[in-house]
């Protein structure tokens, strides 16, 4: 009976977390070491965001676990904020935060050589309030976001490949 209780918490806290977890994959025509590239280069998150709130860098150097980065931003009102990578494995997977606490995670899955699966995730179960981002409606929006965000990661990796 002990272990039934045990097996029903933990399905009670993954399911519990998932809510809070916004994601979309996209197939990717680009080794996953240039994806990676791409993403552990802070320089070209403006060019990357698909909400297009990042407007530019401010400071910070490549990417890696407990590297802190500065940005440019405007929604409603400009203002900066530093996030820190908070996850870490090379050419498989980043995520960073900021002081809200939520986390933009990408994690790389090799389909061929030639060919990686991307998969971008807002996951809001580590925010301050995450009902609060739920009222703001930012899942909703950040879903159509982060396709757009994968759309403009594709073109530049392809991009990168081709010449």
């Amino acid at each position: 009976m002990q272990s039934f209780l045990v097996i029903a918490f933990m399905y009670t806290i993954a399911k519990e977390s998932s809510r809070f977890l916004v994601s979309s994959s996209r197939e990717i025509a680009a080794p996953r070491h240039i994806i990676f590239e791409i993403l552990t280069d802070p320089t070209k998150h403006p060019i990357l965001d698909g909400e297009t709130t990042v407007k530019s860098f401010i400071s910070g150097e490549r990417l890696r676990l407990g590297t802190k980065f500065s940005m440019s931003m405007k929604m409603w009102a400009p203002y900066h904020i530093t996030n820190t990578v908070v996850e870490y494995e090379e050419n498989s997977l980043i995520a960073w935060r900021h002081f809200f606490g939520h986390r933009w995670r990408y994690r790389l899955e090799e389909i061929d050589e030639q060919h990686t699966l991307v998969i971008e995730t807002f996951d809001y179960s580590t925010a301050k309030s995450p009902f609060g981002i739920k009222l703001m409606g930012f899942p909703e929006k950040n879903l159509e976001n982060i396709r757009r965000t994968l759309e403009r990661l594709a073109a530049l990796a392809e991009n990168s490949v081709s010449q």
